[in-house]
């Protein structure tokens, strides 16, 4: 008698790199993904017979969003290649949670027997990208659609306009270092020891992309301490205080999958049990959009919530995880994750990157933790852990999801949800006002640089000290730049003066005689 749920297993892994940089070998997201699902339907050991059969039964399509190029229906394309019509197909937002969200709602349908066998890919083209434009070529790919709206992380007049906009802040640059900031200035720690914090934890990271060949940067010496804490003409300051290497680096051709099914289905067509990786669990949600509109600058509530309910719902404490891995896009984030977990921030005992980080292995666009899954998976394979969790973040440490695998299956029926909300209500949030006046601390900042090491801006999150509103505010004299940009003095907790300018943004002045 067959029970009401099935038990959802991953029985194949595939990842693809394709390292040359020449115009002729630029291969588009669509292709590389679908060599990485080929690589996956492989990887389960089935004859080619009987993978035929697998792939034929095929009925979920979930597609991670790619920021390459523009597809009308990437997923029905997928779809079409594979010859497959399956009942569910689902394309991705923009936004690095959507490997393990998709995962773990593949899990769930599997379990439902609402699918029976389910993949979800995704891959990223941007170097091949890049080579054609150099070159002044376009790709010879599948015909671009114009009405899909691009993605840029690199220009804030691509977004819509909003107070953030206004003072010319909003991209990831932006953000991440506002937390790093703040979480220092809330731990009362110095910027040169929190510098040292971050260059040994990314030369760790970097050491494990070294000894990782589907990393970007295998086959080069991993960065050291002191090149990633260095600012250098290599290693120019982007915005305070991440240098280069403690940025993602975007550049890349990579494509991962996954593929899963039920452990009845698995015995009916021969995969072996050697294959077989269990789905725990997973949960996700994401704090404000909008990052003026969030509690404080030092914690995340999604990360923190995302943690503890994917761990609940998996039947695991953090202690019987033995290795993880956190998405790291910048330092914050996997900061963000062992603060909360009561891990040190440098020098764990457990894995918390099994890919080295988006710096060293290569920021996969919305899919670096479809590789941090590939890579999980065959660890568990191996007999190097028992049980492992992902934590993959999205936007501007926005969106987040936690899964867990397994060596062993639950002793409960999949999760039949995830347990957390979209968005996180959790904490007041201080009234934000469009236009401020009047002395004011800094809550958060950062400086953004020219490329050749000069200030350009300073981006000030400050709270008014006559009612506790909150601001966004730009320097509004040298004199602020300049102290704002020093590593001797903590600029959070300073008391200045805001003033609204005559172009509407805020400005703000550590002296009330300052004026831009």
């Amino acid at each position: 008698m067959t029970s009401r749920r099935a038990v959802p297993i991953v029985v194949g892994v595939g990842d693809i790199k394709n390292r040359s940089r020449k115009v002729g070998d630029a291969i588009e997201p669509m292709k590389l993904m679908l060599q990485a699902i080929q690589e996956a339907i492989k990887d389960t050991g089935l004859s080619s017979s009987a993978a035929k059969e697998f792939q034929a039964s095929i009925d979920s399509v979930g597609v991670v969003n790619t920021w390459s190029w523009n597809y009308s229906d990437l997923p029905g394309l997928i779809s079409e290649n594979l010859g497959v019509k399956p009942k569910y197909k689902g394309l991705s937002h923009h936004g690095g949670d959507s490997p393990a969200k998709f995962f773990d709602e593949a899990a769930r349908r599997i379990s439902f027997r609402e699918s029976k066998v389910a993949i979800i890919t995704g891959g990223e083209a941007l170097a091949s990208l890049g080579a054609c434009a150099a070159a002044g070529k376009s790709p010879p790919w599948t015909g671009a659609d114009e009405s899909v709206r691009s993605v840029s992380v690199s220009d804030v007049a691509t977004k819509k306009e909003n107070i953030g906009t206004l003072h010319s802040i909003g991209l990831p640059i932006h953000v991440y270092p506002l937390y790093e900031n703040g979480f220092r200035a809330h731990r009362g720690q110095s910027i040169p020891d929190n510098n040292r914090e971050s260059a040994e934890l990314y030369a760790d990271f970097a050491k494990v992309a070294e000894g990782n060949p589907l990393a970007w940067n295998y086959g080069k010496p991993a960065a050291t301490k002191d090149c990633i804490g260095t600012v250098s003409e290599k290693n120019r300051m982007i915005c305070f205080p991440y240098p280069l290497l403690m940025n993602a680096f975007n550049n890349i051709n990579l494509a991962g999958s996954c593929v899963l099914t039920s452990t009845e289905y698995a015995k009916e067509i021969g995969i072996p049990e050697s294959k077989w990786v269990y789905p725990l669990g997973g949960a996700g949600s994401s704090d404000a959009t909008e990052f003026w509109q969030r509690p404080n600058f030092h914690s995340s509530q999604a990360i923190s919530k995302s943690l503890d309910e994917g761990l609940r719902v998996s039947g695991v404490t953090k202690d019987e995880i033995d290795i993880f891995d956190f998405y790291s896009c910048f330092p914050i984030v996997p900061k963000l994750a062992c603060q909360h977990l009561g891990f040190p921030l440098t020098k764990q005992t457990k894995a918390i990157t099994l890919l080295g980080g988006l710096t060293s292995f290569g920021g996969a666009g919305n899919n670096y933790s479809m590789h941090a899954l590939t890579e999980m998976v065959r660890k568990i394979r191996k007999g190097e852990a028992q049980r492992g969790l992902v934590l993959a973040n999205g936007g501007m440490v926005t969106y987040q999801y936690v899964v867990c695998l397994s060596s062993q299956p639950r002793t409960s029926p999949y999760p039949d949800r995830n347990p957390l909300p979209e968005l996180l209500k959790d904490g007041p949030v201080p009234e934000v006002v469009e236009k401020a006046e009047g002395e004011a601390i800094i809550e958060t900042y950062t400086v953004e640089f020219e490329r050749d090491g000069t200030p350009l801006r300073g981006h000030i999150v400050g709270r008014l000290k006559s009612n506790g509103h909150r601001f966004l505010a730009n320097h509004g004299d040298d004199m602020t730049l300049q102290q704002l940009s020093s590593t001797s003095k903590e600029p959070v907790g300073r008391s200045g003066w805001v003033v609204a300018g005559e172009d509407e943004r805020n400005l703000f002045t550590f002296t009330q005689a300052g004026k831009l």
